[in-house]
């Protein structure tokens, strides 16, 4: 039988934090017993699996970081809502480094179907780009131009990685402008 006061919610929530603290590698089911003065076998009363533990973990944390970009962009349109994102991305991944790394984890398409805040997040972020005038098939890869932008430039400044004396700051903001220009001058796909 599971501890009083051990449940799912309580699991994740333990799991971010464990994860900003240690890493998202160290997310184990073990790390979490101890945490809660339980055995490992009694968490399997709350998640599946260690898989499970990681997806929920990555849904959470991927529900926090939309809930701060849908704050951030808010009533922003263009270049301004396209800097807002951009900068609580970066805010968010540089403050939970194990949360933001759940975020990139590959999660069952089917559960992503199902999740409010995955729903939510393409919601956000292709309404930001059609604020650019881009329709499918160009929005699809507009956002994995933003992501693949946003996700490499985070690891990178997180593992310091830019070693050049140039503020990494104005550096970000530069990158973000020229992501705009690109967006306001984005090639058409011409396919059928």
């Amino acid at each position: 039988m599971a501890r009083v006061g051990v449940t799912a919610e309580r699991l994740v929530a333990a799991a971010a934090e464990l994860a900003d603290e240690e890493g998202f590698e160290k997310v184990t089911l073990s790390a979490l017993a101890r945490r809660f003065g339980v055995k490992d076998a009694s968490l399997y009363a709350h998640v599946r699996s260690l898989q499970d533990l990681r997806t929920r973990l990555a849904l959470y944390a991927g529900g926090e970081l939309i809930d701060r970009i849908a704050e951030a962009v808010a009533g922003r349109a263009g270049k301004d809502a396209l800097v807002a994102f951009a900068d609580a991305y970066r805010e968010y991944a540089l403050r939970h480094p194990g949360r933001y790394a759940a975020t990139q984890i590959r999660v069952d398409q089917a559960l992503v179907a199902d999740s409010p805040a995955l729903r939510r997040t393409a919601d956000i972020t292709y309404g930001m780009l059609r604020a650019y005038g881009l329709a499918e098939p160009d929005l699809t890869d507009a956002v994995r131009l933003l992501r693949s932008t946003f996700h490499g430039y985070c690891a990178l400044e997180a593992s310091g990685g830019f070693g050049a004396p140039r503020d990494v700051r104005r550096s970000w903001e530069r990158a973000v402008d020229a992501l705009h220009i690109a967006l306001e001058n984005w090639p058409r796909d011409q396919e059928s």
